[in-house]
């Protein structure tokens, strides 16, 4: 199938496909005009990466899930390290996101947000207290 079928076919775009290419996550076959040809199995490859992108796994996490994915002798072990650090980063981001929602939350308790030229935002911002 062409680059536009595969696509498709994943929930990707074809600027997604290319890219995946030329990072080699994927190295679809050429036909002899050097069209790219896909198969069903390159397809299901793009359809790993996707859910993996999905899951906020960066390129070279999907890079080495990737990896086990492809290897018969592959520990699960490996693939639940990996899961285990992406799920506290994420605890992490989450914490941090709260962190800032509170200071966003007082920050907007701190101004009147009327027509005065007052403006408690400004003025922690502007002091840093």
């Amino acid at each position: 199938m062409n680059i536009s079928q595969a696509a498709q076919r994943a929930g990707l775009t074809a600027k997604a496909l290319r890219y995946y290419e030329s990072i080699d996550l994927l190295v679809p076959q050429r036909n002899p005009n050097g069209y790219r040809e896909y198969s069903q199995s390159d397809v299901a490859t793009l359809q790993f990466i996707q859910r993996a992108r999905a899951c906020g796994f960066t390129v070279e996490e999907v890079r080495e899930l990737l990896a086990l994915y492809r290897n018969p002798d592959r520990r699960s072990h490996d693939a639940k390290l990996l899961v285990e650090e992406k799920l506290l980063q994420v605890e992490q981001q989450l914490e941090s996101l709260r962190a800032m929602r509170s200071s966003l939350r007082g920050l907007a308790d701190a101004c009147a947000g009327d027509d005065s030229p007052k403006c408690g935002i400004l003025d922690h911002l502007a002091s840093g207290e």
